[in-house]
């Protein structure tokens, strides 16, 4: 029965020592591993209980507030669904609605809806150098709200992606390859492929790529970040990175080739990005006012894109991974050859394999954000998720 797995998961949980109470999670190399491990344990055992039909609403009120200064499918949602799954009334915040373009600063319209909320939830990858700094900010507003009593108590703020981290969807992989693997001890020595991939379209953010180096290298995997000369990372995160893998008994290589990099590989994920210095050309053009520039920027990074058609994952290239069946991931959505673009990042034949296997990629995600949000709220996760399993009462009656 699907209870039974829960109690081997609070026992691995017992043995932790997050430290996440009252805080915030914004960059998933600044956690702890035990706060990392904190959240894929407590995501599994959530989403063992949902299947298993026992409520998790830990709240009786309260809201949860997601920011979104970008569009969304799956994280919206996601957020949503993990603030219900606890028991909290879900809102989003339309900054468009707000006093903000009258000229409320960061730290009032931060307070103002922190009265009664649990968890600010921030999406924010637009701007590089600008995404994370925003998150910070909030995080100041309500630790100064909190400290000179204007707030009762101190939401957390969570990550939904900036412009260098994207946490909880790096952790619903990271959950995703245990599931598929069967422990996180088994991916040590895994190979896996992070690729630039091209994309007829512009201007993706480098948080996917970026949070995926950073965190599987922590886990004793041979990381390879496979992407033409010119189309770089944030250096000081390829430098985590590395250290990360050095650290953790893995390997860390960067190649210029995709073909390389899929070689005996036991994980795939070919994700189009644009290159650190077109995202900074693009954030300082918007932030000086001179956005009728960024078309043309957009045009000619579009003609440079063009010359790597090529980096496709095709299913010659799986062919050379480890036995010609490495996990295919990706954060969804995907550009599909002959589907949704005339050139993708992936064959049509090689996703319809492996949809499935992605739609259950993106399903962990929910489970994710609520164990952020239970480890920031509460100071004793396993006690909270312990009590839960005992009272075994149901979700919904049959």
């Amino acid at each position: 029965m699907t209870r039974d797995l829960i109690p081997p998961l609070l026992e691995k949980l017992g043995g932790l020592r997050p430290d996440l109470h009252n805080k915030d999670f914004l960059l998933t190399w600044e956690q702890s591993q035990d706060d990392v491990l904190a959240v894929v344990t407590i995501a599994e055992a959530l989403e063992y209980c949902y299947r298993a039909n026992i409520s998790t609403r830990v709240f009786d009120g309260g809201l949860a507030i997601s920011n979104f200064r970008d569009k969304s499918t799956r994280t919206r949602f996601s957020f949503a669904s993990a603030g219900s799954m606890l028991g909290l009334s879900v809102t989003d915040l339309d900054e468009s609605k707000t006093q903000v373009a009258h000229g409320e600063t960061v730290r009032e319209t931060a307070n103002m809806i922190s009265f009664l909320t649990e968890v600010i939830g921030i999406r924010d990858d637009l701007f590089l150098g600008y995404g994370h700094q925003y998150m910070s900010e909030v995080s100041t507003a309500v630790d100064q709200g909190f400290a000179e009593g204007v707030l009762p108590q101190r939401p957390a703020v969570i990550n939904l992606q900036c412009d260098l981290d994207h946490p909880t969807q790096t952790l619903c992989d990271l959950l995703h390859l245990k599931k598929t693997f069967g422990s996180l001890d088994d991916l040590r020595g895994k190979k896996i492929a992070m690729t630039w991939a091209y994309s007829p379209s512009y201007g993706k953010p480098m948080s996917v790529p970026q949070g995926i180096i950073g965190l599987m290298s922590r886990f004793g995997m041979d990381v390879v970040l496979a992407h033409p000369e010119d189309y770089d990372l944030v250096p000081e995160i390829v430098d985590v990175s590395r250290a990360n893998a050095e650290q953790s008994g893995g390997s860390f290589t960067v190649a210029h080739s995709m073909a390389e990099a899929f070689e005996g590989a036991d994980v795939v994920y070919p994700k189009s990005w644009a290159p650190v210095h077109v995202m900074q050309e693009r954030t300082d053009l918007l932030k000086s006012g001179r956005g009728k520039e960024v078309e043309a920027l957009e045009k000619k990074c579009i003609e440079a894109n063009n010359a790597y058609r090529d980096w496709e994952c095709t299913e010659e290239l799986m062919a050379r991974t480890a036995g010609g069946k490495a996990l295919y991931m990706h954060c969804l959505p995907a550009d599909i050859t002959d589907v949704n673009c005339q050139y993708g990042e992936v064959a049509a034949s090689v996703f319809e394999r492996y949809w499935r296997e992605t739609y259950h990629e993106a399903e962990h995600k929910l489970y994710v954000m609520a164990a952020m949000m239970l480890l920031t709220r509460f100071p004793d996760a396993h006690a909270v998720l312990t009590d839960l399993l005992s009272a075994n009462k149901p979700r919904r009656i049959r």
